[in-house]
């Protein structure tokens, strides 16, 4: 079952959005999804830091 986060400081890099979120359990969580029309890139990571990286790196699939 999923479940709505709440995400706050959300930036966005490209067609990448970056976002932090508390998880089931509490933790902090950083995501990076991408908002570019049948891409489907999104992530989970413990560090801000990983999710900026990862959103800098990537790259859409071509069509």
């Amino acid at each position: 079952m999923s479940m709505l986060r709440r995400f706050r400081d959300v930036a966005r890099i490209g067609p990448v959005r970056v976002g932090t979120a508390h998880d089931q359990r509490g933790r902090e969580k950083h995501t990076a999804a991408c908002t570019a029309p049948n891409c489907g890139f999104s992530a989970d990571y413990d560090s801000r830091a990983a999710a900026e990286l990862a959103a800098r790196t990537h790259r859409c699939p071509v069509r």
